[in-house]
């Protein structure tokens, strides 16, 4: 157990964050990543999967379109299809298809992988939250901000009309 728990220590949880993508407002991980960080092919992987159907329903994983795979490919800038790459747009798992992953593969790597996985999830969530509160925090300022500004400028328009001199009446003509 030391030597695979060693091996999976070694897949920094950073690498891990920057894997996961929001695709169709979910947080997915594909499955050429999951492949390679459990050190088993993609085509095994999925085989796995089209194995137990039951186990992967729609909000546990799903398949990219041609639009989306084409989008994410120039993202993280991988093979072109006619290249050598795939031929066949990717799974993606969602946090709870990763968690269904180690029953259907059964390796020690497997199970220890998901908790890191999990925890990535996890982490992310947090991270989202934290920003929000953020943006919401800021948005605060902001508005106080220009409310602010507002009287500022107000107090700038009273204070400069005192300091004007009053405009002198005029003279009475003394005389026709």
């Amino acid at each position: 157990m030391a030597k695979s728990a060693t091996a999976v220590k070694l897949v920094p949880a950073e690498f891990i964050e920057r894997k996961i993508y929001v695709i169709r407002g979910r947080k997915v991980m594909l499955d050429s990543t999951l492949a390679s960080l459990y050190q088993v092919p993609t085509k095994v992987l999925n085989q796995a999967v089209r194995r137990n159907p039951d186990r992967f329903p729609a909000d546990f994983m799903f398949q990219l379109t041609p639009q989306e795979d084409e989008s994410l490919r120039s993202q993280i800038v991988t093979s072109n299809a006619g290249r050598g790459g795939r031929r066949t747009p990717p799974y993606v798992f969602t946090e709870q298809g990763v968690a269904m992953l180690s029953s259907v593969l059964k390796s020690k790597r497997a199970v220890q992988l998901n908790i890191l996985i999990m925890r990535a999830f996890v982490r992310l969530r947090e991270y989202l939250s934290t920003h929000k509160k953020l943006a919401r925090k800021l948005e605060d300022i902001e508005r106080t901000q220009q409310e602010h500004g507002a009287h500022i400028q107000q107090l700038y328009g009273y204070i400069q009309r005192l300091v004007e001199p009053d405009p002198e009446p005029p003279k009475r003509r003394i005389g026709f």
